[in-house]
């Protein structure tokens, strides 16, 4: 389990599972103060540290303690948690393509 935002995107590329995304597209996340960006294709994935890409495909917005709840399987995001901004996101059905991108 991770314990850490840090330590989960220091780990993406490796988990990474080629064929789950159909198109390039491009997903920011701003966690507390921490800042990645993650570009996927159908054979690839790259991490960066820091913001970018100048408009992101999806971009996630919460707390980083949320962030690695969610990543642990400890938390669910649901409708409340975007309507009470717990979560921002421009395209939250894009998330599903980012988890299932990864093991």
């Amino acid at each position: 389990m991770a314990e850490t935002a840090d330590e989960i995107f220091r780990h993406l590329e490796s988990r990474f599972r080629p064929g789950r995304a159909d198109r390039v597209m491009s997903f920011y996340f701003s966690l507390d103060e921490l800042r990645w960006t993650v570009t996927l294709g159908p054979d690839s994935c790259m991490v960066e540290e820091g913001k970018t890409v100048e408009d992101a495909d999806c971009y996630v917005k919460t707390s980083e303690e949320l962030f690695v709840k969610m990543y642990n399987g400890h938390h669910y995001p649901g409708m409340a948690d975007f309507l009470t901004g717990r979560i921002k996101s421009n395209n939250p059905y894009l998330m599903k393509t980012f988890v299932d991108a990864f093991d």
